[in-house]
């Protein structure tokens, strides 16, 4: 068994977003820096995650689509626009800042070598809390 050097660090570290709306239907882009990250954001950030960090809000089922090829993923969220935007009462009304609560509140422990050369969370001293 291989030991692989983990962080605890949050998605953006490794990957970007965006969201976008229809409805009351989100929409997130996940998009990983590196190609090398898609297997591993494959395997860690899963339908059931990503309903379980919106649910707060009221989200209901979320579907999963894979873009291998862009090292991407669109999730698809029922319901986490508060009736859309004709309708809410939120602030953010089309959900812009959604894409945010995924990269920043999705912690997971992410093998050093998918961050990318260029970030801060390759220094070990860098503090994101």
């Amino acid at each position: 068994m291989t030991n692989i050097k983990t962080r605890e660090l949050p998605l953006h570290a490794i990957a970007h977003a965006r969201a976008g709306d229809k409805g009351n239907v989100s929409n997130i882009s996940l998009i990983a820096y590196l190609p090398e990250a898609y297997d591993f954001l494959k395997r860690e950030v899963s339908e059931a995650k990503v309903e379980a960090l919106f649910a707060h809000l009221g989200a209901g089922a979320v579907k999963r689509y894979e873009l291998p090829n862009l090292y991407a993923f669109n999730f698809v969220i029922q319901d986490a626009l508060d009736g859309g935007v004709n309708a809410s009462r939120s602030l953010d009304r089309h959900g812009k800042t959604l894409s945010f609560i995924l990269l920043s509140r999705l912690i997971l422990d992410i093998p050093e070598a998918l961050i990318p050369p260029s970030s801060p969370y390759r220094d070990p001293e860098f503090n994101w809390r």
